[in-house]
Formats: C-alpha cells, sequence, structure tokens
C-alpha cells in the first residue's frame, strides 16, 4: 500500500486513549467465536479468576476466564489440554496485551457430539420417552436391587458400600457390561433388559463422570429404549452432578452421582428402625388407650349383670311389693266400694215405706187399692184400709173433712 494511503493524524494520543482505541476496534470487529487450542500456562488465582494461554503449533494468545464462568464448568482445566472456547477477543488496556474473554469451554471434538447429542434428545423428547406421565415410583422397601454398570467401576463400590452402609438388609445384582467403548451403547442395552427380567425391585445404571466421550454410551438410542421398555423402575447415576446423558432423561429417577443413586433406591435401615420404633410406640398407645376403654366398658356392663340368685331375690321383692300394692289396692276398693254402698243403703232407707210406718205414719188406700193423698177422694161411709208399721186396720170413713184452702 503506498504511504499517501495511509491517512495522517498529526494529534497526539496517550497510551490510554490508544489502548482504549484498540480495545473498542477488537471488540467491535470480532463477534464471539469458537476457537481451539491447548492449554498451556495455567493459573487458578486466588480471586476464582483463571488464565492460561491458547496455543497451537504456530501462535499463541493469553486467555481469561472470570471467577462467575469458571464457577460453572463443572471439571478442571489442566495444561496440555485440548479444548475449544467460546470467547470474545478483547485488549487488555493497563498491559497493552491481547486477551480472549471466555465465555464457555469445551473440550476438543466435543462439538459434533454436543450436536448429535442434541438431536437425539429432541427426537426421543418428541416421541414422548421422556414425558414424566409415564415414569414409575420406586418401591418403598425394595427387597433386591439390580446394578448395571462395569464390575471395575469405581462408581461400583460407592454404590455397594452407600447400599452397605443403609441397608445391608437388601440383596445385590450385579449385571455387568462395560460403560465406554466401541459396543459399549448395545452391551449396556442388553444388561438392562436382562436386569429388568429378573426379579429385583429396581434397577441401577451407573458409572463415574468423564468427558462426553467418556460418557458417550449413555447418550445411544439403544439405551434410553431399553431404559423405557424395562417394566422396572431405573434410577441413572452416571457421572458428576454437572453432567447430563440422554440415560438421564430417559430414566424414572436421575440421581447427581452414583452415590446419590444408591441412596435413592434404598431407605437407609436406621431411619426405617426409628420409623418402626414410632410406629410400634403408636400402636401401643393405641393398643392400652383401647384396653382400657374396653375395660371401662366391661366394668360398667359388670355393674349391671346380677347373679342369678340376685335377680331372683330381687324379683321376688318385687313380686312381693306388687303383691303388697295389690293388697292395699284391694282392700282401698273394698273399702270404698263398701262405703258407696252403705250410702246408698242408707238413702235407700231413707225412701222405704216401712221405715216411714215405723216412725207413726200410717198408709191409707182405698177400696180400689190406691194410696189416698187427698181427703176429698174419700166419701163419708167408704171403707178404707189403713196399713201400720205392725198390722192394718179397716175403717169406715164417717167424715170428711176438706184441706183448707191455700193462702
Amino acid at each position: 500500500m503506498p504511504d499517501s494511503a495511509i491517512p495522517v493524524n498529526n494529534s497526539v494520543l496517550s497510551v490510554s486513549a490508544l489502548n482504549r482505541l484498540v480495545r473498542d476496534c477488537l471488540e467491535a470487529a470480532f463477534p464471539l467465536s469458537w476457537v481451539g487450542g491447548e492449554i498451556s500456562n495455567l493459573t487458578y488465582a486466588a480471586s476464582g479468576h483463571v488464565y492460561f494461554s491458547l496455543k497451537d503449533s504456530a501462535a499463541q494468545v493469553r486467555c481469561v476466564m472470570w471467577r462467575s464462568r469458571a464457577q460453572t464448568l463443572g471439571w478442571r482445566l489442566e495444561n496440555g489440554q485440548k479444548i475449544e472456547a467460546r470467547a470474545l477477543v478483547s485488549f487488555y488496556e493497563p498491559r497493552g496485551e491481547f486477551q480472549l474473554n471466555i465465555e464457555s469451554l469445551r473440550r476438543a471434538g466435543q462439538g459434533d457430539l454436543f450436536e448429535r447429542f442434541l438431536r437425539l434428545k429432541a427426537q426421543l423428547e418428541q416421541e414422548g420417552l421422556f414425558d414424566p406421565a409415564r415414569k414409575r415410583p420406586l418401591p418403598a422397601f425394595p427387597r433386591r436391587l439390580a446394578i448395571v454398570t462395569s464390575p471395575q467401576a469405581a462408581a461400583l463400590r460407592d454404590v455397594l458400600s452407600t447400599l452397605h452402609r443403609r441397608a445391608a438388609h437388601v440383596a445385590i445384582s450385579l449385571f455387568p457390561t462395560p460403560v465406554q467403548g466401541e459396543g459399549a451403547g448395545q452391551r449396556i442395552a442388553a444388561a438392562l433388559a436382562a436386569a429388568a427380567a429378573s426379579d429385583c425391585d429396581a434397577i441401577i445404571l451407573c458409572r463415574g463422570g468423564g468427558s462426553i466421550e467418556d460418557l458417550w454410551a449413555f447418550n445411544e438410542e439403544c439405551v434410553a429404549r431399553a431404559i423405557v421398555a424395562s417394566r422396572l423402575p431405573v434410577i441413572s447415576g452416571v457421572g458428576h452432578e454437572t453432567d447430563f446423558t440422554i440415560a438421564d432423561f430417559a430414566a424414572d429417577h436421575r440421581a447427581a452421582t452414583p452415590t446419590a443413586a444408591a441412596e435413592m433406591a434404598a431407605p437407609e435401615r436406621q431411619q426405617l428402625l426409628a420409623h418402626l420404633a414410632r410406629q410400634q410406640q403408636r400402636l401401643q398407645q393405641l393398643t392400652r388407650r383401647r384396653l382400657a376403654d374396653r375395660q371401662q366398658t366391661l366394668d360398667w356392663l359388670r355393674s349391671r349383670l346380677l347373679h342369678p340368685a340376685e335377680r331372683i331375690r330381687r324379683q321376688r321383692q318385687a313380686v312381693g311389693e306388687l303383691a303388697r300394692r295389690l293388697h292395699q289396692a284391694g282392700q282401698w276398693q273394698g273399702t270404698r266400694r263398701q262405703m258407696k254402698l252403705n250410702a246408698l243403703a242408707a238413702s235407700l232407707k231413707q225412701l222405704d215405706p216401712h221405715a216411714v210406718l215405723a216412725r207413726g205414719y200410717a198408709l191409707v188406700t182405698g177400696p180400689d187399692g190406691r194410696a189416698l193423698r187427698d181427703s176429698s177422694a174419700a166419701a163419708p161411709g167408704s171403707q178404707v184400709d189403713i196399713r201400720l208399721a205392725r198390722g192394718a186396720l179397716q175403717a169406715t170413713v164417717a167424715q170428711v173433712v176438706a184441706a183448707p184452702e191455700a193462702d
């Protein structure tokens, strides 16, 4: 380029202003980009920030990953690692150094695998394999657990140790399988099918952490379908807490680690014993309370229950009382009737004509036998009969005296 093409700026810039312009130009010219290389000069600062160089065979560049980003990484960086960094091209003004501000990291070669992971996840999710409605609950009191993993896996030792500590009474069946490498996915699916056909109550699918390549067998479609086809609930305890595989989404329950999977599969024996002790105490209290209630009811019934001899005595006493009352009632009734009879007799006696005659009165009847009540009913010389209290007289009327006129 000829010199005349270079713009001339005669103003004098400070170093700070120059570096600021450089930074602005770089950040405006380069969007977030993926950059691949090898880690060197790695430093974990006390502040939590991470500093390193990213290099290839011909060049290198300084990189910084701030603490907020580094805390979410989930794995530790080491010198010599091949990585791919999503970074913002920047310029550190105080020292005038070109650098990359790292937003996220992945191990080299993981980009294609991650894309495959996302495509398969979307496909299986659309088919309904991850639907929470089909997830099966874990048995509350398992008798036997199936473990699908490699016999050499450290995860198996962690699971067995945890189960022995928490629930030594639970039997274990191991279904061995490779957990990485060529054909591992098909072997894991076959082991899951064998475990599902066993007499176990649940399945623990586990292995330790690793890179996406190490865990790729658990991202294969055959493993996901074997989990869904299992008649037993499956717990996925694959990798570390930050690792997610297709198996985690297909499983009925996902545990952050193999140890957590063991804790999820079997309730702690001591907790069960403590629960049983509490239930036993409640049952004893309830039994004692019910026995006390029944005893009180029995006492009440006993107080009402009489010996046959006592019942006969009481009935005899009641019959005697009734007889006495009947006798008294008969006496009273007889007395009342006698009094009434006497009153009637007295009344009748007063009306008895013989009683009148006994007091000196006489009954005079005419020749026709009718009682004479008026002197005018008899004529002089007529015959009349005079009846006395004792005996009778026959007389002839000598004179009739008329009754005086009433005033």
